[in-house]
Formats: C-alpha cells, structure tokens, sequence
C-alpha cells in the first residue's frame, strides 16, 4: 500500500503552470515573544541537525566568525523545555578570529554563512557588481574543531548579486539569503537576473554560468520584507522564486509564486519535512511544511521515496457486471 499527498501530482516541485503546492504548511509558531535577541539567535541559523537536537547559528561579529551551537528540542524534550522555541538553550558560543573576511557595505551588509555538508560551514560576503570582476571574501570553518581558512576570490568577468543581506541592529531582524551550496559548490545569481553562477569553493578556476534562457524576475520564495529567501536546497534541487536547478544544472522555468511564510533562514530538511524560521516588520514565525511531492509506505521505509516521473504507480480497476435477481 503506498501513500501520498493529494497535492503532490499537481506540479511536482513546480512548473509554469504553479509551483505552490509542493509546500504545504503545517505549522505556524508565532515567536513573537521571544525578544529580539532570542529571535537573532534562530534567524541566523545555518545549520539544523534533527536528531541530535541542535542548531548551529552563524555570523560575523567583532572582527571573528560566531558559532552558537544551540539545543532546541525535537525529539527529545526535557522536563522544563517546551516545543515553541522559548526555552531554547546556548549550549556553546565560539568566537573564531578572522584576519580578511567579513560583512562587506556600511550600512547593509552583505553576507551569508552557509553549511557545506562536507564537515565545514562557508562564509561568503560579496557587494553585487553590475560589471567587471566580482570580489568575494570568503571563510571556511571546520565543525569539529572550529579551525578556519579565508581569502578572497576575484572572479574575471562575474557578474554576481549579493549573496545574501543582513541587519540585527534595526527594531526587527533583517535577513535576506541569495545563495545556497551543493556538492562543493556555491550557487549564486547573475547580476542580470539571466542566469546563476557556480562557483567551485575549493577552486575559483571552475566557474561556468548556468544561463537560465529568460529572464527571471528574481522574486523571494516569501513574501517580500525585512526576511526575505530567494534560494534554498531541497534533496538535490536548488529551488528559486521561478527557477529551479537539478542536480545535473538543468535549468527548470516555473510560475514564480510566493510558496512559504516569511523566511530569513533556508528550509532545513528532515525526510519529508521542512523547517525555517522567519519574520517582517515584527511578525516572527517558525514555519514547517511537508513536501507534498513525496511517496511512502505503510511499511514504514526508513525514508521517504520521493515521487519523479521514474517512480509512478498505475492502478488497474476491472468492473464486472452482475445481474440482478432481486433477491
């Protein structure tokens, strides 16, 4: 017996015909009330592993690289912890000296601190350059013992957005995420909306351009304001505001609809599940939402099947006409 989302046949992960209903929310936790400083602690986060229970929340402070390691229940809960993020705790605060990198601009900064997957968390921070050769500071820190390289690349005739855009000083936490890495890899939109640059992190002579053949309106995957997400990883799939990128770099044209509540943080995965967290103008939310394209069992696989044109199911009904007798 296999089950699946009513929702998840509609479009997949998107198409030109929609592109919302690969997210369905299941949960929106309003946060509120944590405070400012709680907030900044969740909506700096880079990295979520859920089984251990723990987030890692990263930025640039002081001249060094900030590491929180921060313990929020999911699947276990202490006898004074809650499920609404407010008694999250600050398990570790590493404060890692940097010499070349930080946030670039003066009243914005330009930044993001993205997981690798690969033992490292990467730091990049660049202004978006409309022309010439694009300058990237960039950092590289080890999650096991916290030890760092940095540099900084120019990259010949890049044109490149900024990676991403922070501000914790305003009333309200400001986080705006350009980018996301996959397999060694940075991915980061041309300045001209008409592509997406990827960009080795262990080697700037491998660059390409992955043109997308329109141009794109370069929307978030939320609603527009002080939190704002334009790209985020799901499986393999890079998924942008109308655009998506298979694990092969094949360009996938799609509506461009708004598909999840505010979002500072990308949408970390857990089988079928995501969570990020979030805010505008004082509205801040932890949201969660099950990926509809997805196909299970009730044998309880140990994870999730997600549903492709190479994985169908086809059911064959036979009617049989039986004769009344009236009796």
């Amino acid at each position: 017996m296999a089950l699946t989302s009513a929702q998840g046949g509609q479009n997949g992960y998107g198409s030109l015909v929609g592109d919302a209903s690969a997210f369905l929310q299941i949960k929106k936790l309003d946060i509120g009330d944590l405070g400012k400083a709680k907030q900044i602690v969740l909506f700096e986060a880079a990295e979520m592993d859920f089984e251990r229970d723990l987030l890692y929340s990263i930025t640039f402070e002081d001249s060094s690289v900030r590491v929180r390691k921060v313990r929020v229940p999911v699947f276990s809960i202490g006898l004074n912890e809650r499920l609404d993020d407010s008694t999250y705790t600050v398990l570790e605060d590493h404060a890692v000296p940097v010499q070349t990198f930080l946030f670039l601009g003066s009243y914005t900064k330009y930044g993001e601190f993205l997981d690798g997957q690969d033992g490292y968390w990467y730091g990049f921070s660049n202004e978006g350059n409309s022309s010439g050769n694009a300058r990237v500071l960039w950092v590289r820190v080890s999650k096991t013992d916290y030890s760092m390289t940095e540099g900084e690349w120019t990259l010949s005739n890049a044109k490149l957005m900024a990676v991403g855009e922070r501000d914790m000083t305003g009333s309200y936490p400001e986080r705006k995420c350009r980018c996301c890495m996959r397999g060694g890899y940075l991915y980061v939109p041309a300045y001209d909306k008409k592509g997406i640059y990827k960009i080795n992190a262990a080697d700037t002579a491998d660059v390409s351009l992955i043109e997308f053949g329109f141009t794109s309106k370069m929307k978030p995957l939320c609603d527009t304001g002080t939190c704002e997400l334009y790209l985020t990883l799901v499986g393999d799939l890079i998924v942008g505001g109308d655009f998506q990128v298979t694990a092969e770099d094949t360009m996938i044209h799609t509506q461009g609809s708004a598909r999840l509540g505010s979002a500072a943080t990308p949408l970390f995965q857990y089988k079928q599940f995501l969570v990020g967290w979030g805010g505008s103008y004082g509205n801040e939310y932890r949201h969660m939402y099950l990926l509809t394209p997805y196909l299970a069992t009730i044998n309880n696989l140990s994870s999730a099947v997600v549903k492709d044109a190479n994985k169908t199911m086809k059911i064959t009904y036979t009617l049989t006409e039986v004769e009344d007798t009236g009796t």
